[in-house]
């Protein structure tokens, strides 16, 4: 359990620690592949071979999680492709559970996304959660993905913080760790992203596997 009277602010990475991350792997993995494969004649394999290749070249970096870049090097609307498939989106339990709790004791709420606005835009439209934050901010604001140096720092100018009495919940270990690095004090992981995958057997932080686990019943002070 976080110690919530310790802590002012509460930062949600949004895929894979609200949103089930099933919808941005099946994306990826299979829905661009496929329509890759017939719009330039090859095979399903070789298109999903030849992506992984281009995924890796620009792994950690504000690229990979940009719509633009990949509508360029592939020739497709990314973004309009997500729209067919947004049926897919679907929350984590107990999110909004957590979340209602968390404004009644009137704490600060931001959602930091590395996710690309058009994505953000997206998803906050399929899922109504916005309401529930002070405020939603893409990376692409910061211009540096959220595990570069400097983003947690960055930030600060746009919503300022006290990174001692802030917690980050994110399903990333890379960016958990430059959070870290930047002086945010309490940092929790996501115990399975996927619902359809195995869960993430590190342990580095530790791990929520539901947020009615981590619902702040009684604040003291």
């Amino acid at each position: 359990m976080p110690p919530w009277n310790k802590i002012d602010t509460v930062m949600f990475d949004m895929d894979g620690t609200l949103l089930d991350l099933h919808f941005d792997n099946y994306f990826w993995q299979t829905l661009v592949p496929q329509v890759y494969s017939k719009a330039n004649g090859v095979s399903e394999a070789a298109a999903l071979d030849f992506l992984m290749r281009k995924y890796t070249e620009v792994y950690g970096t504000l690229k990979w999680y940009c719509l633009d870049y990949w509508a360029d090097q592939l020739q497709l609307d990314v973004a309009a492709l997500k729209e067919t498939a947004k049926h897919k989106i679907t929350l984590r339990p107990n999110v909004k559970t957590l979340l209602e709790t968390l404004q009644q004791y009137s704490k600060k709420i931001l959602l930091i996304t590395n996710a690309h606005p058009s994505s953000l835009n997206i998803k906050l439209k399929h899922t109504n959660i916005d309401m529930y934050f002070h405020n939603c901010i893409s990376s692409h604001t910061v211009q540096l993905a959220k595990e570069n140096h400097g983003f947690w720092e960055n930030l600060q100018q746009i919503e300022p913080y006290s990174p001692e009495r802030t917690l980050l919940i994110d399903d990333s270990l890379p960016v958990l760790r430059q959070a870290q690095k930047e002086g945010i004090k309490y940092l929790y992981a996501i115990h399975k992203p996927d619902s359809q995958r195995p869960a993430v057997t590190e342990a580095e932080f530790p791990q929520i596997v539901d947020f009615d686990h981590i619902k702040p019943v009684e604040l003291n002070g």
